[in-house]
């Protein structure tokens, strides 16, 4: 069966465009707290989040395996977290990173706490 140029046309248009707006729809994950409700960026957080004894620890465990100094952003010290702050931020909450784990809802929301709260080196 051969299908005129013109249908044929139709059809390729149809199934790239499917095939594009299937890699643009994806839905991203919401956080959510240990109750399962859905975390909102504009809850207050704990203004008492430490960076050296929350934050660094769930960075050390979970990202300096491949951001380390040998794959970008270097996470190995408080200033490299801070210099990537909202990338950092974005690819938790998101749940893009760390790619060979996962961060419990209670860390994602530290980090995003602390990082909403200034990112500061305390």
């Amino acid at each position: 069966m051969n299908l005129p140029s013109k249908i044929k046309s139709i059809l390729l248009i149809t199934i790239c465009l499917t095939i594009l707006s299937c890699e643009t729809n994806v839905e991203e994950e919401t956080p959510i707290d240990e109750n399962g409700n859905p975390i909102s960026e504009n809850e207050s957080c704990d203004p008492d989040i430490l960076f050296s004894t929350s934050i660094k620890a769930i960075i050390d465990t979970n990202c300096i395996s491949c951001h380390g100094g040998n794959q970008f952003p270097d996470l190995r010290t408080y200033e490299g977290i801070s210099a990537n702050a909202s990338n950092v931020k974005g690819q938790v909450v998101s749940r893009r990173m760390p790619l060979n784990g996962s961060l419990t809802s209670e860390e994602i929301e530290l980090i995003r706490c602390w990082i909403d709260n200034g990112a500061l080196n305390n």
